[in-house]
């Protein structure tokens, strides 16, 4: 089953801006581990939420304004790809991510194709 793991990084970021250096290096050591692991599939990091132009068509006219489309603090700052056996072995990897430890959350949705 592939599963679509979001990173919300929530106060994350600027928990680990205030570790030791070491410890902001087990960081990115740790997701580089995830990022290397059997049967995930990384895409590029997203950029901040309040960079982010949001686009909708309403009666044929494009609109667009700035930020998420989501009106909360925890916006999605990245998220990869997990093929695994099941469930239980997904929350295992979600509990690796540091933004996990760090504040954030990781949500974990069954890949679904509709086309």
């Amino acid at each position: 089953m592939k599963y679509v793991m979001l990173i919300y990084q929530g106060p994350a970021l600027e928990r680990q801006s205030a570790l030791t250096e070491v410890e902001q290096k087990q960081v990115y050591a740790d997701y580089q581990g995830i990022n290397q692991a059997p049967g995930v599939t990384t895409l590029p990091p997203l950029g901040l939420a309040e960079n982010a132009t949001t686009v909708r068509v309403e009666g044929g006219k494009i609109l667009t304004t700035d930020g998420p489309f989501v009106g909360m603090k925890e916006a999605v700052g990245g998220l990869f790809i997990l093929e695994a056996d099941d469930i239980d072995a997904a929350i295992e990897v979600a509990a690796r991510v540091p933004a996990a430890r760090y504040g954030g959350a990781v949500e974990i949705r069954p890949s679904e194709v509709y086309w």
